[in-house]
Formats: structure tokens, C-alpha cells, sequence
């Protein structure tokens, strides 16, 4: 398919695919703050959508659905206090947010997005 952009492709998986007007980013973890808290980890993963989504040609308030993985559901809250401050005012994406078991214990917190060009 011609019409498909890919976001950083690599051998698994691409970071972001871009069809039309928009823009599908897989679930972002945290690399350089793997293994401490929900709250750094969750700074990291945001900035980490900010980049792809600049890359892109948008930004968060042109998300529309985030889905949010935690490894333990009890730190819901920690990981809403660095969300509440980065979100859009006004923009605030419909969103899921589940407790599931991530591909590694040093994950904390997974965010997949899908936004608008």
C-alpha cells in the first residue's frame, strides 16, 4: 500500500503508521527510566508520543483514542498525575486505560495512540 507512511520502521514493527490524515503509534514504553516509577516512567512514554506525533505532522491535542497498559492498576492515580498535566485542556482523548502484564518487569506503563493529521 503506497499510501502508508511508517514511523521509525524496524524488523518487528514499525513506531508509528501515518494513512490519510492519520496517525497510528504503537505502544510507547520507557527505556531510559525502565525500572523506576510509574511517574517517570509515564513522563518519558509522553514525551516519546510528543516526538512521533512532530514527527508525523501533529501534535496531542490531535489525539482521539489513547489506550493506556499498566503492570499493576493500584498506581492508576501516580500515572494520572503526570497525564492530567500533559493533556490538552479541552482536547482530552477518549481513552481506556487496563491493568495487563507487559513484555517486562521493568515496564511499568504502555500508551498507544491514534491521532489526527
Amino acid at each position: 500500500m503506497s499510501d502508508l507512511k511508517r514511523l521509525k520502521p524496524g524488523k518487528r514493527m514499525s513506531q508509528g503508521v501515518i494513512r490519510g490524515d492519520l496517525v497510528y503509534l504503537a505502544g510507547q514504553v520507557a527505556e531510559k527510566t525502565a525500572g523506576r516509577s510509574v511517574r517517570e516512567q509515564t513522563a518519558e512514554v509522553l514525551a516519546q508520543i510528543d516526538a512521533l506525533l512532530a514527527e508525523a505532522g501533529t501534535d496531542k491535542s490531535g489525539i482521539m483514542m489513547a489506550t493506556i497498559y499498566l503492570s499493576d492498576i493500584t498506581t492508576f492515580s501516580e500515572m494520572n498525575s503526570v497525564w492530567d498535566t500533559w493533556v490538552v485542556e479541552g482536547a482530552t482523548p477518549a481513552r481506556a486505560t487496563v491493568q495487563a502484564r507487559l513484555v517486562a518487569p521493568e515496564y511499568k506503563v504502555e500508551i498507544a495512540v491514534v491521532a489526527a493529521i
